[in-house]
């Protein structure tokens, strides 16, 4: 359970956002006016903090109170929400840790202040149903996959492959051991399905700055949380 404080208008559109991070049983509140945010940083310290960039238009003053109230000891992690069209003007260097395109998935949002919250330390360890690397996010309760705060349309064998594959960091698995795991003992197809899975899974999460699961020769599969493109 985590406090996540929102700062934007207080319609419909929030509220659903609201809705859903409860359901995640995250402890949420929301302001509209940016000095009662600030307060609400430096009296209760919520574990993320949300900034609706898209409406209404917040002053430049206004960010750097909200992000230096953010950036004190105990750092807070701020996503700001930010529409299409301000994309093009989006400032790097202001000092959020992430962005939320806006209007935004509410489910997507979850695992972004999730990711907010591992790479702040935050992350409540009797979470069970979260594996978690960097930027692959893998929630073992809903069977879905995000990376980087997106969600990865996977099947369910490469959901389930992934999944033991991760519970078992820098293990070596030959594929026979895999299809064994994964696809059962009186399963009679060969060592080929891994492969083509593996090569599946590898299209769909990794890329330049993402790989997971290497390939040890003449052996099987590992994954690798260290993630080595990083």
């Amino acid at each position: 359970m985590a406090k996540v404080l929102l700062i934007g208008p207080d319609d419909e559109e929030q509220q659903r956002l609201l809705q859903e991070l409860r359901r995640n049983e995250h402890v949420c509140s929301l302001q509209e006016d940016v000095e009662e945010a600030v307060s609400e940083i430096e009296m209760e310290a919520p574990d993320v903090v949300l900034v609706n960039l898209a409406r209404p238009v917040f002053a430049q003053r206004e960010l750097r109170e909200v992000l230096q109230a953010c950036g004190g000891n105990a750092r807070i992690p701020v996503i700001g929400l930010l529409g299409d069209e301000l994309l093009p003007e989006y400032d790097v260097s202001q000092g959020f840790d992430d962005f939320q395109l806006y209007p935004c998935r509410p489910l997507e949002l979850v695992t972004r202040v999730r990711q907010a919250l591992w790479h702040a330390g935050k992350m409540p360890r009797e979470d069970q149903n979260v594996l978690s690397c960097g930027d692959l996010v893998i929630d073992t309760n809903r069977y879905e996959v995000f990376l980087a705060g997106r969600p990865v349309e996977v099947t369910f064998k490469e959901y389930e492959l992934l999944r033991f594959l991760a519970s078992n960091p820098d293990r070596v698995f030959t594929r026979e051991a895999l299809l064994n795991r994964v696809w059962g003992y009186d399963y009679y197809g060969g060592a080929r399905t891994v492969d083509v899975h593996i090569r599946r899974l590898r299209s769909k999460i990794e890329d330049r700055d993402h790989l997971f699961i290497e390939t040890v020769r003449n052996v099987g599969y590992r994954f690798r949380p260290s993630n080595p493109a990083a």
